[in-house]
């Protein structure tokens, strides 16, 4: 959910990517002819990247233009960094496939890569929580030599999303916009993090790396029911951490509640923490993975909620060119102080610092 929406919009960009399929001619996609017509479709626009549905005869394949970075990098390395992730997932079919990388920024300012188009729907909370587990075990279960390992470490996993909090609730306690009980509530919370933060001595003496997603939203994910696959298909900030990170972040309310109105029940994360389980080799890793969730989980709220204070200060102020009634009702909700109470009171009443 981090960023800003961009200045850029997918459609009328729509002529500069037509544009840069016919000058640089990519190599790489199978079945694709370079000097033939063909069709190009806006498909999605996300706060860092747009992407372009690409077709020639029964050939189709995604033309990915990314227009910033949200690991603090250069357009050139971001697009880099989320072709060579595709490259270590390619062998597991838990993503799309990479065709081709362009981070020259020579025809376009923007890094650009050719991936595989994958049809199907978004997932569905209601009745696809144990696929996602799986994939999730699948994916968090690769194996990766040192020497293709590119991902950034997660070394100080609760540290690093406390810090970002800090970052985003900033723009929200230093506005003259924010509710003052709210503020309140918000530094409360934010005062209780920190010293909880403190916990993650827990992955430092128990360390199980993988490769991590980050960002496991539900519209992240397309499962195709027809052919019974499911791919996790934005991959713009891996990491190299702890399993616990994507878990978490897929089960709490912030995430869930975000573009559906689905609060995930305690049977309903048993049923998904069962599944993964289940495909976990490791028997250390299936013993602890409940307490390395159960420890991220106030993190990832305070992620989700941190976030919306920061856009919802945006909004306000006019910073944000879509103007949608979903989104600012959902940004509303989720600086309700009744709802975040409702979020933070257990954990600071059960976990006290």
């Amino acid at each position: 959910m981090e960023g800003l929406v961009p200045d850029l919009s997918i459609h009328s960009f729509l002529p500069k990517a037509k544009a840069y399929i016919q000058q640089a001619q990519p190599v790489g996609v199978p079945n694709w002819t370079p000097n033939n017509d063909f069709m190009i479709q806006a498909l999605g626009q996300g706060e860092y990247n747009m992407n372009f549905l690409v077709q020639q005869g029964q050939t189709a394949w995604v033309l990915r233009v990314n227009t910033g970075s949200q690991i603090g990098v250069s357009l050139s390395e971001q697009i880099a960094y989320e072709y060579n992730t595709l490259k270590l997932l390619s062998p597991s079919g838990v993503a799309p496939i990479p065709y081709f990388l362009d981070n020259s920024l020579k025809f376009l300012p923007y890094g650009i890569l050719g991936m595989s188009y994958l049809r199907g729907e978004k997932l569905d909370y209601t009745r696809d929580n144990e696929k996602a587990a799986n994939l999730m075990a699948r994916y968090h279960q690769i194996e990766v030599p040192d020497e293709l390992n590119h991902l950034i470490r997660e070394e100080k996993p609760l540290t690093l999303t406390y810090q970002r909090c800090l970052r985003m609730m900033a723009v929200y306690l230093e506005s003259d916009l924010a509710d003052p009980d709210f503020r309140d509530y918000l530094i409360e919370v934010r005062d209780w993090a920190g010293e909880a933060r403190h916990r993650e001595i827990y992955y430092q003496q128990d360390p199980w790396n993988c490769i991590i997603n980050t960002e496991v939203n539900n519209t992240n994910w397309i499962l195709n029911r027809k052919a019974g696959t499911l791919h996790l298909v934005d991959w713009e900030k891996p990491l190299w951490g702890d399993p616990s990170q994507d878990l978490s972040h897929f089960r709490v309310p912030t995430t869930t509640l975000w573009k559906t109105d689905y609060r995930m029940s305690e049977a309903d994360k048993k049923v998904m923490m069962d599944a993964y389980k289940n495909a976990i080799a490791d028997p250390h890793l299936r013993d602890t993975i409940e307490e390395r969730t159960r420890l991220r989980d106030p993190f990832n709220c305070l992620r989700g909620v941190s976030w919306c204070a920061m856009a919802w200060v945006q909004y306000q102020r006019g910073d944000h060119l879509l103007k949608n009634p979903d989104t600012y009702r959902k940004l509303s909700m989720y600086v309700d102080i009744d709802f975040v109470r409702g979020l933070f009171d257990p954990y600071m009443k059960n976990n006290p610092v």
